[in-house]
């Protein structure tokens, strides 16, 4: 008998209840300040990097190999046969070749390591999808088709206040930006094939793309059934309203409302706003 893990990073913004609910485990990055590191989402929340980045903008890591390795032992101990882990584009992130080059040398487990070519909730999903697959039928390969699946349906989008923390991490990918940021212009950024930020957009000023967004949500989904996440990084007030009225555009499945978390909230500052979708 089977016995398959779900593991998933830090990025994916599952709340730790979701994480319980579904069963599914969570290996974190960290957040390192000069005078002390963090593990994300455990030792760290995201308003503590918004409310410090006037003193300090912290940097990121990947997770410890250790870390990777004591997460390994400890599900097979447990009994575990096969594990699925689903990660951070590698676009944005070396933590996907890092743990890849950590699973080809690790026995006694079968470990399939998802590069998710996204963040955020677009990972969150395909973990969630992975687990209620794994309750259905319990069979690795259904997995592992049910996340290839939904990996090509996901819609991403988001708007940030500012560009200058992409910028100063180095996270800025394909997307323009000094000039047109001086003159109020507000790129609308997605995450192409290779899982890396570029432009689908630009209007000028922060209400006018977050009704970008809002239509073009709308061209893709309008009357159609859909799954949804909304994710705020300090802007909860706008996030909401925009999640109230993509709600009337369509039939959705299931919603979350989810919190960026502190390592992406680096890179992106306070008010970001975006959306996760796949049809279903």
């Amino acid at each position: 008998m089977k016995k398959i893990a779900i593991v998933t990073d830090s990025t994916s913004d599952l709340s730790i209840e979701q994480m319980e609910e579904y069963n599914i485990e969570m290996l974190p990055l960290r957040v390192i300040y000069r005078e002390k590191e963090y593990r994300d989402r455990l030792d760290i929340a995201p308003q503590q990097i918004y409310d410090n980045l006037d003193k300090e903008v912290p940097k990121s890591s990947l997770p410890l190999p250790g870390d990777v390795i004591r997460l390994l032992d400890r599900l097979k101990e447990d009994g575990y046969t096969d594990v699925v882990v689903s990660l951070i584009s590698s676009g944005l992130s070396g933590t996907y070749n890092m743990v890849r080059q950590v699973a080809e040398s690790y026995s006694g487990l079968n470990i399939e390591v998802v590069d998710s070519k996204s963040l955020s909730f677009g990972l969150g999903f395909l973990s969630i999808e992975a687990a209620k697959e794994r309750a259905r039928s319990n069979d690795l390969e259904k997995i592992m088709e049910k996340i290839r699946k939904t990996k090509e349906e996901i819609y991403l989008t988001f708007v940030v206040k500012t560009l200058e923390y992409l910028k100063l991490g180095g996270r800025i990918g394909l997307v323009e930006g000094t000039m047109g940021e001086m003159l109020g212009i507000k790129p609308i950024i997605g995450i192409n094939d290779n899982g890396v930020y570029y432009t689908i957009s630009k209007v000028r000023g922060r209400k006018r793309s977050i009704n970008r967004m809002f239509e073009l949500m709308k061209a893709k989904y309008a009357g159609k059934t859909f799954n949804l996440a909304i994710v705020s990084a300090d802007a909860d007030e706008e996030a909401l309203k925009l999640m109230d009225k993509i709600r009337e555009i369509g039939k959705i499945e299931e919603s979350f409302f989810a919190q960026l978390g502190p390592v992406m909230g680096v890179y992106t500052g306070p008010g970001l706003i975006g959306i996760v979708a796949y049809e279903v």
